[in-house]
């Protein structure tokens, strides 16, 4: 099931945490090598003191984490502004209520190949964009945005992603970092829904507390 993990809820769910956290490192530390900090299993950065909601792709019992991904509102700190700010132009402005950031999405191929052996990366992968697009109308968001290396489009098209490229810069790591964003709407969700052949929902409902959106424009 996909599900997000608000702050609220840290307490209830830390063997999710724990999980998410362990696959970050394994993806974006041990795998691609990247400059992330690493903490013991670990990998955890400034930005997961700050509150952030995670989608969380997991078991029915909440014992085995599949993927995930981080999300953070642009009215607050966000590595869009505070790390990769070159990526698009000085005139643009991507700070609002319902404009959100998402970061360190990944999926963990070994607990796929045991749970749904059948299962290819690229499904695994348009399946957390179909869930992050039902996430995000559920909660009142408008517009994600998101930095990632050029190669990442495949992954975006394949899912029916129609992301549009606001700059890139160079200086970041071996490849230039883009900067995207794409809408959000029930036609958007209903295009991805046919382009990767998913007709059911897969997000689920979170209790009543209200959309993120909501959230953040009663506290402003």
């Amino acid at each position: 099931m996909f599900i997000t993990v608000q702050a609220h809820e840290y307490q209830k769910n830390l063997v999710l945490m724990d999980q998410m956290f362990k696959l970050r490192k394994k993806v974006f530390g041990d795998q691609l090598k990247w400059d992330v900090p690493i903490i013991g299993q670990h990998e955890r950065d400034i930005y997961d003191e700050k509150h952030p909601v995670y989608l969380v792709w997991c078991s029915d019992n909440r014992q085995t984490v599949y993927g995930m991904m981080r999300l953070m509102p642009t009215t607050g700190p966000t590595l869009l502004y505070d790390v990769f700010r070159k990526t698009f132009p000085k005139q643009v402005s991507l700070s609002a209520p319902g404009i959100w950031e998402g970061t360190r999405m990944c999926i963990d191929e070994d607990a796929l190949a045991v749970d749904y052996p059948e299962m290819e990366p690229a499904r695994a992968f348009s399946m957390m964009f179909v869930a992050l697009c039902e996430c995000a109308i559920e909660h009142g968001i408008h517009t994600m945005v998101s930095n990632y290396e050029p190669q990442m489009k495949r992954v975006y098209r394949r899912a029916g992603v129609e992301v549009n490229e606001l700059g890139r810069a160079d200086g970041y790591g071996k490849r230039p970092v883009c900067c995207g964003m794409f809408e959000v709407s029930k036609e958007i969700l209903e295009t991805m829904r046919s382009k990767v052949e998913i007709q059911e929902s897969l997000y689920s409902k979170a209790a009543p507390y209200g959309s993120l959106v909501a959230k953040i424009q009663k506290a402003a």
